[in-house]
């Protein structure tokens, strides 16, 4: 199989051959189709997941087709089978006894195992996968690429909206890969969506546009009417308090990003009223099977740019500086 991995940060990643993997019980192996590249990939080029492992394939946004079962067969009903489509995620793995686990909190379990950072991911030709972690995109109506997204794009986004609560206008600040999905579903649900982006950013502010949202513009920008919930996904700690000053009294502000540069000091007054700030983390098999419910029903509009395995790096460059609209995608 041949693979991009990471080493140290600062340092691009290599491709190399490694042998084919063999699954373990309760495994599968796949092989990749498309795997498209998540902030949190930069984030782990960055050397800003001290959790991670090194040297590891990034990629968590997986889809492909079954080739191999573990020794087990997955005996116990599994219902998979060679060549079937799936999905892998962020989520690769959780102990199954923690405290978190038994409270259906698995997204907060104590020692997890993350696609991509702590388990080889899909920068490759080939991955195994946990069994238990995947989803069936047998019937999700969108080819490989344009699934692939869907994965932790559309799967954080969907969490971090079902934390917004009910209302009617719903704010996303930075405007790539989950909030292009997020404002499509939150249009067709009823919200009036806002987008805030980079200052200057007009091909995102015309993207958000076209795709519902009833107004962008710059992050630094007021809305018309105070906002009920609003959504960062962009790693800047500096749009907490000016998310904050955007939403109502009793709003909320939740931040999306599994990594954020320091919130500033900002006054109390701007948190009163019962103002709330949280976070999301990581994502449940529930939300997974929820969201794709949601996506057989209203399919999105999922715009992406393909590179091919090789040319892992250039994706990397290019989402940093925010020449990607929508998601970028390998395929191998």
């Amino acid at each position: 199989m041949t693979a991009m991995v990471w080493h140290a940060s600062s340092q691009p990643l290599r491709m190399e051959v490694r042998p084919l993997p063999d699954p373990g019980p309760g495994q599968l192996r796949l092989r990749v189709h498309a795997c498209a590249v998540c902030r949190t990939d930069l984030h782990l080029a960055d050397g800003e997941l001290p959790f991670a492992r090194s040297p590891v394939v990034p990629g968590h946004e997986i889809v492909g087709r079954i080739e191999a079962l573990g020794p087990d067969g997955l005996a116990g009903g599994s219902s998979w089978r060679l060549g079937q489509r799936v999905g892998v995620p962020w989520l690769g793995h959780t102990c199954g006894h923690c405290r978190y686990c038994h409270d259906g909190q698995e997204n907060l379990c104590d020692a997890p195992d993350f696609t991509g950072c702590t388990r080889d991911g899909g920068f490759a030709t080939h991955v195994v996968a946990d069994a238990r972690y995947v989803f069936d995109l047998e019937d999700v109506p969108l080819d490989d690429v344009h699934a692939a997204p869907l994965l932790c794009a559309g799967l954080i986004g969907f969490r971090a909206y079902r934390f917004a609560g009910p209302g009617r206008r719903l704010g996303l600040y930075g405007f790539g890969a989950a909030a292009h999905l997020l404002v499509q579903l939150a249009t067709a649900q009823g919200w009036q969506v806002y987008v805030f982006t980079r200052e200057g950013d007009t091909a995102a502010q015309a993207q958000a546009r076209s795709l519902g949202a009833v107004w962008a513009g710059a992050s630094v920008q007021v809305p018309a009417a105070p906002l009920d919930a609003a959504i960062i996904f962009a790693p800047v700690g500096a749009l907490v308090p000016l998310a904050l000053r955007a939403v109502r009294k009793g709003g909320r502000v939740v931040c999306a990003g599994i990594h954020m540069s320091d919130i500033p000091g900002f006054p109390y007054r701007d948190l009163w009223h019962e103002r709330q700030l949280v976070s999301v983390a990581n994502l449940t098999r529930a939300d997974g099977e929820a969201y794709l419910r949601a996506v057989r029903q209203v399919p999105p509009q999922v715009h992406v740019q393909v590179y091919p395995l090789a040319q892992a790096n250039e994706a990397l460059a290019d989402l940093r500086a925010g020449r990607v609209l929508g998601a970028a995608v390998l395929q191998p």
